[in-house]
Parts: structure tokens; sequence; C-alpha cells
């Protein structure tokens, strides 16, 4: 009896369901969602090449020191990089001085306290230090950006669809709401404080344009003319770095890991060959009815003066 009652209960179960599916996709058909002006409007990122791109890609050190330079002079002030150490960017070809005097004279000092008075204090960075973030913490930084939280840096490439493409869209993306855009969605209107950028998620972003003009970090002699694109550029392979700072090690170490197995498979076929083709032959059973045995035992018994 209690089984024939579970059995009813999970008809009646399953019915429900069945109809609560036909009725949604019937409401889904009958009236079907508006689309969002995020929807519409936003734009898959820009196609970037980058020296690091593909399984042979290794960084170009040079333009890792220009993005570097960028985001120290534009970015730094809002958004950190805390699993950066200062002594992670020999890997850019810095020497040992050069990377003590840019963290002796990085303009944001590190929290500290002092020993003898057990105040809060700061203190200029050292190579093992990683990089100090602009803000004390979440509420300062804030305050500081219109109640927005710059996002960490570190693994910006990593955390966002596209990666490097994605912050080289944004970066130089910013532009006028379209009329059309308005026409169509009056109600998606940027709001004061945002600014539109149809490769941000939802259009508006609380960033202000970072990259504004051309020359805004001045290179040094030998490098391309500092435009809004380059920069742009520069800083997201920068950024690449940050992520994956091991990228050209890692290619080069599954280059060898690829030989070797081309290099083991070789060998095993060829032991195959040699030895376990040699034991299947030796194995194989001889049919008394194939015509190349039956006649080579008519020769040998010819040859041994026996009948068969």
């Amino acid at each position: 009896m209690i089984r024939v009652f579970a059995f009813l209960v999970g008809i009646v179960f399953a019915g429900v369901l069945l109809i609560s599916l036909i009725s949604g996709v019937a409401t889904y058909f009958a009236d079907p969602p508006e689309e969002l002006a995020s929807e519409v409007w936003h734009k898959e990122h820009k196609h970037l090449a980058l020296a690091s791109d593909g399984p042979f890609g290794k960084f170009d050190n040079q333009q890792l020191q220009r993005g570097f330079q960028v985001y120290s002079e534009v970015c730094a002030a809002c958004h950190s990089l805390k699993m950066v150490a200062f002594r992670d960017l020999e890997g850019l070809g810095y020497n040992e001085p050069e990377v003590k005097k840019i963290a002796s004279d990085w303009k944001i000092q590190v929290p500290t306290i002092n020993e003898q008075t057990g105040e809060a204090t700061t203190r200029k960075a050292i190579m093992s230090d990683t990089f100090p973030a602009p803000s004390a913490n979440e509420v300062a930084a804030r305050a500081a950006n219109n109640n927005a939280l710059p996002p960490d840096l570190s693994l910006i490439t990593k955390a966002r669809e596209g990666g490097a493409a994605y912050v080289y869209s944004l970066l130089t993306g910013y532009q006028n709401q379209p009329a059309a855009l308005l026409r169509q969605f009056p109600d998606a209107k940027t709001p004061n404080g945002l600014h539109y950028n149809p490769y941000f998620a939802n259009l508006n972003l609380a960033m202000p344009p970072p990259l504004t003009t051309n020359g805004q970090v001045t290179y040094a002699e030998g490098n391309p003319p500092p435009t809004v694109d380059q920069m742009a550029k520069d800083v997201s392979a920068f950024l690449v770095w940050t992520a994956e700072p091991n990228l050209a090690r890692r290619h080069a170490f599954g280059f060898a890991v690829v030989i070797f197995l081309l290099f083991a498979t070789v060998l095993g076929y060829l032991a195959y060959t040699q030895l376990w083709a040699e034991a299947k032959r030796k194995v194989a059973p001889k049919g008394p009815l194939d015509p190349a045995n039956k006649a080579r035992r008519k020769r040998a018994s010819a040859r041994a003066g026996i009948k068969e």
C-alpha cells in the first residue's frame, strides 16, 4: 500500500513539473522578454596580437617595460598589484640596482609599525615587498573612487573573458553614448558619474578614461610613439606578464615534453617491430589447410624420403 501511495505521489509530482514546463515555454513564446541595451549594444573585444600569444609565444621585454611605465604613471594611483613583488621586475630585464631604485622611489610606501612607539607608520619599499595598495582598505578605496572599488590588476587578464584583448578594448573604447541607443532604449542613458564604454558588460563603468591623450606617458628614445593605442597595448601586455610571469618558461617546457613524447613513441614502435612482432610470428598457428604450409611439408618429406 505504501509503495502504491508513493508511486501516485511521484506521478502527481511529475505531472505538476510537466505542466509548469509547458506553461513556462508557452509564456516565453507568447510574451518574450524584452532585450536590454547591454545585450544589443555590447561589443566583443577587439583583436590584439602580442608576442606572447600562441604555444611558442614569448614576452617582448621592451614592450613589458613600457607597459610597466604606463601602469606606474597612470594605473597605480587607483589599482593595486598585490600579487607581484618588486623583485619580479627582474623578469622584465631590469637589473638589481634598477629594481631597488624603483622600489625605493615608489610613490606609495609600505605600511608598517614603528617598533619603538607601536604606532602605524610607513617605510620605503624593498625588493621583497609586493606593490603596496593605493588605499589602506576597501572603504578608503571606495571613498576615493565614487563608491566604486578598483579591481586588483595582478590577474585581470586571467579573470576577464578575452584577457589582454579585453583590457586593450576597454582602455580604447570610451566614447559618447550613441544617439541611436537612446532612441531604441530611452531609459538607458548613462548616469552621471559613469562613463559609456561598449566593451564593458553593462556599457557604463565608474572608471574615467585613464588614457586620454597621446604622449601622456613619455617613452625613452627608440620606442614607438606613445599614442593612446600603443600605451593600451603595452599595459595590456604587461598585465599578461603579471598574471603569468613564467609563460615563456612553460611554453619551452611544453615544447620539450612534446619532443620527448614523439621520441618515446618512435622508440616504442621500433621495440614492437623488433621484439613483439617476432614473438607473434613464432606463436602464430599454422593451419593444416594452408596451401603454403602444405607445400613446404611435402617438399621436406620428399627430401627426407618419407611418404605422407
